[in-house]
């Protein structure tokens, strides 16, 4: 499979058959990334209600959508497209220094026999039963800017407990990013010995399960907007 960082917590990942799944579609304007140009079969939303993370209207074609917080509140899995999604409800920073956190979902797929875990807005530490939803995971889109997400010694209390082979880190501060309120990367990166980075300097990689790493890599890849 394929894997392309637009920027923010969006992401497109295109199949060996040609599926293509984009995940939480920002708000070009808001955002500061460019529009989306790809179309896609399948976009999951970790909530509709952000505008940073809900703008499946904006993804040309006509792909299927699966809100991941809602998908939690039901039935909690579902196949689309052939490709076994799962979500998990999750919420933003219980002390949002904006507004009243919003309730969210973190979801994980498999695609290609590799299985891939998105932190959809995540804002707090994770409880047992959030850090066994991801065990397994060989992929984890990381939320790595802290606050409103994630603070970053809560984000590696998952990455110890899961042991992800990749580690590819999103949400954090860019030049494009308009939002001046998260790290940059750099913060991220002090958690990990420098042997362990690399940076692809493309947007767009390919991952298989004959070639993930035997011991976890952070991929660090420029935005593609």
């Amino acid at each position: 499979m394929k894997l392309i960082w637009y920027g923010h917590a969006s992401f497109l990942i295109t199949a060996d058959d040609g599926t293509r799944i984009v995940t939480d579609p920002y708000t070009p304007q808001t955002a500061g990334y460019a529009p989306f140009s790809d179309e896609a079969d399948l976009v999951i939303i970790s909530s509709n209600n952000d505008s940073f993370h809900c703008r499946a209207d904006l993804i040309p074609g006509k792909p299927t959508v699966i809100n991941a917080l809602a998908l939690a509140q039901t039935k909690g899995q579902i196949v689309e497209h052939g490709i076994p999604i799962r979500a998990i409800e999750a919420m933003e920073a219980l002390n949002h220094r904006e507004h009243d956190p919003d309730q969210n979902g973190m979801y994980r797929f498999e695609i290609d026999g590799v299985h891939i875990g998105h932190m959809g807005d995540m804002g707090n530490a994770l409880s047992p039963e959030q850090l066994k939803f991801f065990e397994g995971i060989d992929v984890l889109l990381a939320l790595a800017g802290g606050h409103p997400t994630i603070e970053l010694d809560d984000l590696m209390t998952l990455i110890n407990h899961v042991s992800p082979k990749i580690i590819v880190p999103m949400h954090f501060r860019t030049l494009r990013y308009k939002p001046r309120n998260t790290y940059w990367i750099d913060t991220f990166m002090r958690y990990f010995e420098d042997a362990d980075i690399d940076f692809p300097c493309v947007s767009e990689v390919t991952i298989s399960r004959e070639t993930l790493p035997q011991k976890t890599r952070v991929w660090i890849l420029p935005h593609a907007g």
